[in-house]
């Protein structure tokens, strides 16, 4: 398998199997660690593996995930002392993410916890100078 491949397949999201709710329940916490560890190209990274090898399907809720990967960009970017890049990065975030709720899924509420809980890491990085 490699490094992006995932036992995520493109039937899986919707009417996937209690397995895959198991590892997909387990990448988006293990992104919201990451998170919380400021480990956020790891969390980047936690992410992909749900949606890199979905990357060109025209699916709404992977261009969510894109979404929510491009803010984990966003803030290992003011990490790395990169306001303006960053900025740009969360933009895409911003872009995507008026697609949660128009579509279903059965992480849904994760999604709009994962929204809340993003935007205010980004408050909380943006204040401390």
């Amino acid at each position: 398998m490699s490094k992006y491949e995932s036992t995520l397949s493109q039937n899986d999201i919707v009417g996937e199997s209690e397995a895959k709710k198991a590892e997909y329940e387990r990448l988006i916490n293990q992104f919201i660690s990451y998170i919380n560890e400021a480990k956020y190209y790891e969390a980047h990274e936690a992410l992909e593996e749900i949606w890199f090898p979905r990357r060109f399907e025209d699916n709404v809720e992977m261009k969510l995930i894109k979404g929510f990967i491009n803010a984990a960009v966003s803030f290992e970017l003011i990490k790395r002392g990169r306001p303006e890049s960053s900025q740009r990065v969360w933009k895409n975030f911003e872009k995507y993410i008026i697609l949660l709720g128009t579509f279903e899924s059965p992480h849904n509420s994760r999604y709009k916890e994962l929204d809340l809980f993003l935007r205010e890491k980004k408050r909380e990085l943006t204040s401390n100078p």
